[in-house]
């Protein structure tokens, strides 16, 4: 099949809609569901992320995507009691795929929220358990379990959309698109990011551990593919905080620094702790816990989710928890133009930074960073997309 109608546009006002290749078929076979426009750029995105991102750490990756950008995106590494229970698991049995889908979800669950799932290796049984039970609007994998295709094919009434890519599609290597009637050419963005891209490294600190580079090759390949401007903290084998389509660099900064901050808090013993009363749904409890680390005051329907009360998580507290964040890694998708981004990265327990390099105020970036002992690494590689 080399076109799909679609159910309409960016806007349901936008109708007809379709997909098609002028050559060959269209490198993937609907399953399941109705695609939707937006749908299929949160896939074909996603795709190339994940596929990169399993290439360059020859690990299980998944993405969660809204919007044409990446909320998270994660390599299967396994997960801890802590993680487990911020990501809400529980003791469930897990495999590589599972986790990394996990990860990428949990990195923020708020954006996460109506995603779609983007896995670079077969869907099975575990992952498809977990995806049942969160709200997400499609998923797109190379492969299918008969059991996790069973599973996901109940979901949302049975309309759930499930896409199943065919892995050996390369695309040509000039793209094109249009804009109001004006049709815009360029070579494909197939750079390729490996540790290759680490080597220059113009800090007093030229010191990247083997798990710096392999979160900094995650927050680079992911920024490939998150619309600019953008930055992306990763510790762990995933994404943290993503920031992304911000006019400022270090309104980025800011932005994704906040997400990874309030993600390490929500390991705070006071938070883990939070007395929810039995049945309160995931949604719910993402919600409350949003309001909790940003210091709203609850509604008074705050009854119908505690058990109790909780008491606030204090400026001070918050503070002394975030000291214990370390060792993470920061990419942009360009270069950084002033010192102000390091200071706000150093806030959120940044040791290692991975950016393009070549803004006239490269020295002041380099001796913010000689201040704190971070090693940067300039990659000469710029990653805007849009």
């Amino acid at each position: 099949m080399n076109e799909l109608e679609l159910k309409y546009g960016c806007n349901p006002n936008q109708k007809p809609a379709k997909v098609f290749v002028e050559a060959g078929e269209l490198p993937f076979e609907v399953l399941n569901g109705r695609p939707g426009y937006i749908n299929l750029l949160d896939a074909l995105n996603g795709w190339q992320l994940v596929r990169e991102l399993r290439e360059a750490t020859n690990l299980p990756a998944a993405a969660s995507f809204k919007h044409v950008s990446p909320a998270g995106a994660a390599t299967g590494l396994p997960l801890d009691d802590v993680l487990r229970k911020i990501y809400f698991v529980g003791d469930a049995e897990l495999s590589p795929q599972a986790n990394a889908y996990i990860r990428a979800r949990g990195a923020d669950r708020m954006s996460s929220y109506g995603d779609f799932a983007i896995l670079s290796d077969e869907c099975d049984e575990p992952t498809a358990k977990y995806l049942k039970r969160e709200v997400s609007d499609g998923i797109i994998a190379p492969a299918y379990s008969p059991k996790a295709l069973e599973i996901l094919k109940s979901k949302r009434g049975g309309n759930y959309l499930i896409l199943k890519m065919n892995p050996d599609y390369e695309p040509p290597t000039v793209e094109t698109k249009k804009i109001f009637g004006v049709t815009f050419e360029q070579l494909r963005n197939d750079i390729k990011i490996s540790e290759d891209c680490l080597a220059d490294v113009p800090t007093k600190n030229k010191n990247f551990t083997p798990e710096a580079k392999r979160d900094l090759l995650t927050a680079l390949i992911t920024l490939k593919y998150t619309q600019s401007n953008s930055v992306c903290y990763a510790k762990g084998g995933q994404a943290i905080g993503i920031g992304a389509g911000q006019q400022s660099r270090v309104h980025c900064t800011r932005l994704a620094g906040n997400k990874a901050d309030y993600w390490f808090l929500r390991q705070c013993p006071k938070v883990l702790e939070l007395p929810f009363k039995k049945g309160v749904k995931r949604p719910d409890r993402d919600n409350a816990i949003d309001v909790y680390l940003g210091g709203e005051t609850f509604a008074d329907s705050w009854e119908n989710l505690f058990t109790v009360k909780p008491a606030p998580l204090t400026d001070d507290e918050k503070i002394s928890w975030l000291k214990n964040l370390r060792g993470v890694s920061l990419a942009s998708d360009a270069f950084f133009p002033f010192g102000d981004n390091i200071e706000r990265a150093h806030k959120s327990g940044v040791e290692f930074i991975a950016q393009t390099g070549g803004s006239i105020r490269d020295d002041n970036v380099i001796e913010t960073c000689d201040k704190y002992n971070i090693a940067m690494a300039f990659t000469h590689i710029r990653l805007f997309h849009h």
